[in-house]
């Protein structure tokens, strides 16, 4: 099997790429136009729960696998900035336009917290499995095939991205 050559990007396009995809929507609006229509299923709690697991499972895949790798620890914490400075932006925006008081930052730390602690409970099984039920349990669909599916299908196909995306690059200093 040839392998195709690695290319080489700095520590901070590559934080940027990464941001970029985990925020990117275009995947969550595939998704979620699997979903049958039901009026059980609140498809705006779908969406943004959605976006939210999107971004969480980046994040973690990007711990997962730069396991071991020179860059890791920059690679989280720039990562982690962007997104910071992403829902700094979105809570802004949400109270301007709703009045509400929204921690979005907040709220992808309480949502890592509990997909960490699903994966946990679910002992050394595959992440997807936990991270589904849960994702469906967090849209107040707990026994919906279709919610838990679309979890597991965001967590599977990110991970997967990122995991694809880090095997295919070598971090090198940047030029000056």
């Amino acid at each position: 099997m040839a392998t195709a050559e690695k290319r080489d990007v700095t520590l901070k396009i590559m934080c940027e790429n990464l941001a970029a995809f985990a925020v990117d929507r275009e995947d969550i609006k595939q998704l979620l136009a699997t979903l049958p229509e039901d009026d059980s299923v609140k498809t705006v709690t779908v969406e943004y729960e959605l976006q939210l697991l999107k971004i969480i499972s980046a994040g973690w895949a990007i711990n997962v696998y730069m396991d071991g790798k020179e860059g890791k620890e920059a690679l989280a914490e720039h990562f982690w900035l962007i997104i910071r400075e992403f829902s700094k932006s979105l809570s802004e925006t949400l109270h301007l336009t709703t009045g509400a008081d929204v921690d979005y930052f907040e709220t992808l730390k309480k949502r890592l917290n509990t997909y960490l602690a699903a994966m946990e409970n679910a002992g050394s099984g595959e992440p997807t499995q936990a991270v589904g039920p849960e994702f469906a349990r967090l849209c107040d669909a707990p026994d919906n095939a279709f919610v838990s599916l679309n979890g597991a299908r965001i967590f599977h196909l990110t991970v997967t991205a990122v995991q694809e995306y880090v095997e295919s690059v070598t971090i090198v200093a940047e030029s000056a």
